[in-house]
């Protein structure tokens, strides 16, 4: 897996002037009903845009969401977006948490752009990006998509270590901790992005919604039984900065995640194959020693530039 060049969109191809515009409009909270509430207050780049809190109530009514915010990351080569890959694509993500109610909240899209378009430097910025009359919901979409796929990860001294690149340094711990990945958790986490891209059962609950209760996962979207309880797998890359995990973020350490994994998953109907063993409980043969290789191997998935890296922070002011 190569990240040298982020795949090309011929109907919103990266422009210069898209990125800026998106990374504009990820930062501005006027995109909020409340004019308080922006994109990066959920996903801030110090945290690899993710959140700290197992379901944020950061969103303009302050009630908590459903799920947990997920990392920002590599979405340039997601196959699916959101815990039940319920959207396909990144033009059409952003539309979800500005209209929803208790994240940005807007329930009038148009008077939304209407505020924007009193907004002088706003229709600069849209026509720098689109030209004249370009200021546009579908162009506003189409800015944040690009902007969003410039959220890159891929500096890590993993990927130094990988590339063989001078100082490229991972501990001998570390080293043996990759190999524990290689053997256990290459059916969800086995490429160079760290997610398979896919849906899966880890064991989390016995019992899951109907219909399309939010808890049913992926059941959600297909309404199939077979894939209740499914969601997608999240990529390791900056997994240590991440926390807390899962879909309702119940794990608040990598450790605790490592012990339900060996200890703590429980079975189901759907539950994935790659967990199951026979008439034992579900899990994985991790050992108690094995922990800190694992956990070192993941603090080195960790890319410090990525979270750093002025390109994707807040934009300086005009």
């Amino acid at each position: 897996m190569g990240f040298d060049s982020i795949p090309a969109l011929q109907d919103n191809p990266l422009t210069d002037e898209g990125v800026s515009l998106g990374r504009w409009l990820f930062y501005s909270p006027a995109l909020s009903s409340n004019g308080q509430v922006s994109c990066a207050t959920c996903h801030p780049p110090s945290r690899a845009f993710a959140d700290d809190a197992p379901l944020t109530l950061r969103g303009v009514s302050g009630k908590p969401l459903a799920r947990h915010t997920p990392a920002l990351i590599n979405l340039a080569w997601m196959e699916s977006l959101f815990w039940d890959g319920g959207l396909k694509n990144l033009e059409s993500l952003s539309l979800s948490p500005l209209t929803h109610p208790d994240e940005m909240g807007q329930a009038d899209l148009g008077a939304l752009m209407a505020r924007l378009a009193a907004n002088p430097e706003a229709v600069q910025r849209f026509e720098e990006a689109f030209g004249p009359g370009g200021l546009t919901l579908g162009h506003l979409l189409q800015a944040l998509a690009q902007f969003q796929r410039t959220l890159v990860s891929a500096d890590s001294p993993y990927d130094r270590w990988r590339r063989g690149e001078p100082g490229g340094e991972l501990s001998p711990l570390a080293q043996e901790g990759f190999a524990l990945v290689q053997r256990h958790c290459t059916p969800c986490h086995g490429s160079e992005l760290f997610t398979d891209n896919a849906f899966h059962n880890n064991g989390l609950d016995a019992r899951f919604g109907t219909g399309e209760d939010v808890t049913r996962g992926r059941g959600r979207i297909t309404l199939r039984d077979e894939d209740a309880g499914l969601y997608k797998t999240p990529t390791l890359r900056n997994v240590a900065l991440t926390a807390p995990y899962m879909h309702d973020g119940r794990f608040a350490t990598l450790d605790a995640v490592l012990e339900h994994y060996r200890h703590g998953m429980v079975p189901s109907a759907t539950l994935d194959a790659a967990f199951q063993r026979g008439g034992a409980p579900p899990g994985l043969g991790l050992e108690e020693g094995e922990k800190a290789a694992l956990l070192a191997f993941l603090e080195a998935l960790t890319d410090t530039s990525f979270l750093t890296h002025p390109a994707l922070g807040p934009p300086e002011p005009r």
